[in-house]
């Protein structure tokens, strides 16, 4: 492992930023900490940066104690949501600062900044000063700046946070195939979803300072550990019903749930995506529930369709592909039967 974080906590005041995290980063990996505003993240990177101490716990760096160390001790590279060049310094300037504080010397440091300069797709640019770039271009100039003293590990805080959507979307990219170029071990934290998912080769899910789920992208969507990363992850419809002799049933309908073979009834809460959601004209024979429609927003390769159940006036969210909008033929105030393709069943020990 790269990095290991073993049983980390922190409190601010009264509040607790972290509780006793755990966590490995693979060498080489990508990896994203997810989650909402006050989950941890950011106290987290900033801990392995050594620019906070933790209250308890232990961080390594293959396997040598980096706790104590100092941030200028650590070999790490840091990139903040707002770049933080320094206006008066020219591109090149900014990128080789840190090598000239090392005293690396000039020759050196050009060969190194002219290296990244060609990395970032800025070659050229590097006598211009910060005000004359882009957004984006600034925030590329931030990550070399990051990379001039190749860093063991990356580190990077809401990176793209504060550019527009285009441009986020564009450094996305960007970065995923910077990182199969340069292959060092980086981890950066968001709370967009899609970006994590885009970039990273894995994703910790963070709330209230702890870790709720450790997966590949693809493990933590289709496998949600528990409700709060199942409802974290996007539009979800939940109904509540309740689990007994492997069945959990809501609102008239019964759908198998292995999990929970007792015969004491317990409340359950189910879990749907709208796109796993079935719109027919009839009910089916599975079981379904009716409902009426209230609103029919077509958006693209997707249309969203609310609607209200008549049983129990529950809200539903439902998503159908435009051919299979068009095969219905529906409109604001017809009845239809919804039916779930796929559910996940959550006994909550809490709340959401």
């Amino acid at each position: 492992m790269s990095i290991r974080i073993q049983g980390v906590s922190k409190n601010f005041g009264s509040f607790q930023a972290l509780a006793d995290v755990s966590l490995d980063v693979p060498s080489g990996s990508l990896l994203a900490l997810l989650g909402p505003s006050g989950s941890g993240k950011t106290t987290l990177l900033r801990i392995i940066a050594g620019l906070e101490v933790a209250d308890r716990g232990t961080v390594l760096h293959h396997d040598e104690n980096i706790t104590e160390y100092e941030a200028r001790d650590r070999k790490v590279g840091f990139v903040f949501q707002h770049y933080a060049l320094f206006r008066h310094m020219t591109i090149a300037e900014n990128i080789g600062y840190g090598l000239r504080v090392r005293g690396v010397p000039k020759q050196e440091r050009q060969v190194r900044v002219d290296e990244l300069l060609k990395l970032i797709r800025l070659d050229g640019l590097g006598s211009r000063y910060p005000a004359q770039l882009s957004g984006g271009q600034r925030q590329r100039v931030a990550l070399a700046r990051a990379l001039a003293a190749r860093p063991n590990v990356l580190l990077l805080d809401e990176p793209f946070g504060a550019l527009d959507a285009k441009v986020r979307t564009e450094l996305r990219q960007w970065l995923r195939k910077l990182h199969e170029e340069i292959q060092v071990t980086s981890v950066f934290v968001t709370h967009d979803q899609e970006e994590a998912f885009e970039v990273a080769d894995h994703v910790v899910i963070m709330n209230e300072g702890r870790i709720e789920q450790v997966g590949t992208p693809a493990e933590v969507f289709e496998r949600p550990a528990n409700a709060f990363v199942m409802d974290f992850l996007g539009n979800v419809n939940v109904f509540h019903g309740r689990v007994e002799r492997g069945r959990a049933v809501v609102s008239g309908l019964t759908v198998a749930y292995p999990d929970y073979p007792h015969p004491e009834a317990r409340d359950a809460a189910v879990y749907v995506r709208p796109h796993e959601l079935e719109v027919e004209r009839s009910p089916t024979e599975a079981g379904s529930l009716a409902a009426k429609v209230l609103h029919v927003n077509p958006t693209g390769s997707r249309t969203k369709v609310e609607l209200r159940a008549l049983d129990s006036n529950q809200l539903i969210n439902v998503e159908l592909t435009p051919e299979r909008l068009t095969e219905l033929g529906l409109k604001s105030g017809d009845t239809v039967h919804v039916a779930p393709r796929r559910v996940r069943v959550f006994v909550p020990d809490y709340e959401i």
